[in-house]
């Protein structure tokens, strides 16, 4: 990269992240490095760009007419390099932010289809049950589960799976297995993030909505917490078939209340808002959607 789109790169991400400090990690230079690039755009330009003080940055309106042009800019010049190479031969980083438990049981399988298509591609998976600021942690792309993703997001469905009850096969060996929705009042429950937090769980059977008040003796927030701790014989949980798909395969779990059905949790790729989704996230996101499976 020339000094100019260096220089370009470093402001941009300066103000994505708001620290010079983040962006010196990223570009493997020193603070001071940063910041003197930052100060050499602007005696370039001859334009101040931005506000700086001990809390935070902030942009002049000189910075802001820069900064989507910027961007356009160094999108522009990694487009026609890839064009260049070929649809085939995508190079780079691609930093996908992702939840770690659908990372890890859905996504990681599918990475070595994708990257042998693309040899000269990396991958960097942000792996995290918090949800990332896309701009600041510098994401290409994001994978979600749950509803839509808010209007300030570019987001595109991917695929469906059906959410469960389940259980250990020791727990409802203690407890007897529940036939009814109304029966849970006899049991311990464990709540997480396959319930949406709420404290009702709502499932329908026979075109029939019913509606159960709940108070879990355990609570998670991870994926990965309420499958264990299903598994570990604490209680009943409602999971997703992506998350507990390994549990249920080898007996560690079995789905109780089979014939009631809870609404599908759905899998969302989501671009930050204000900027073409790059190649490669276009690519990567098209590979999810043929080869992701729907649960049903």
């Amino acid at each position: 990269m020339n000094d100019r789109l260096q220089q370009l790169a470093i402001f941009v991400r300066t103000v994505e992240t708001g620290s010079f400090s983040k962006v010196a990690r990223e570009f493997a230079l020193s603070q001071p490095s940063v910041s003197r690039t930052v100060a050499a755009l602007e005696e370039r330009l001859g334009v101040k760009l931005l506000t700086r003080t001990t809390r935070q940055l902030s942009l002049t309106d000189a910075g802001e007419a820069l900064l989507s042009r910027a961007r356009e800019a160094l999108a522009g010049v990694e487009e026609a390099e890839n064009a260049a190479r070929g649809a085939d031969r995508l190079s780079g980083v691609l930093r996908v932010a992702l939840p770690a438990t659908f990372g890890a049981r859905q996504i990681v399988p599918l990475l070595p289809g994708f990257l042998d298509r693309h040899p000269q591609l990396k991958i960097d998976l942000m792996m995290s049950d918090r949800y990332e600021n896309l701009v600041a942690e510098g994401a290409d792309m994001a994978l979600r589960l749950g509803n839509q993703p808010d209007s300030s997001f570019v987001a595109r469905k991917l695929a469906t799976a059906r959410r469960l009850f389940v259980a250990s096969p020791d727990y409802l060996a203690r407890r007897g297995t529940p036939r009814t929705l109304a029966d849970l009042a006899r049991h311990h429950l464990v709540g997480g993030p396959g319930d949406g937090g709420e404290q009702n769980w709502t499932a329908h059977r026979d075109g029939v909505i019913e509606v159960h008040p709940v108070d879990p003796r355990v609570r998670t927030r991870s994926a990965t917490g309420a499958v264990a701790s299903a598994s570990a014989g604490l209680g009943i949980a409602i999971a997703s078939a992506w998350m507990c798909a390994e549990e249920l395969a080898s007996a560690r779990l079995v789905e109780v209340l089979a014939d009631y059905r809870l609404e599908p949790t759905t899998a969302y790729v989501v671009f930050p808002a204000g900027r073409r989704p790059s190649q490669k996230a276009r690519a990567f996101s098209d590979y999810l959607e043929q080869v992701l499976v729907t649960e049903r």
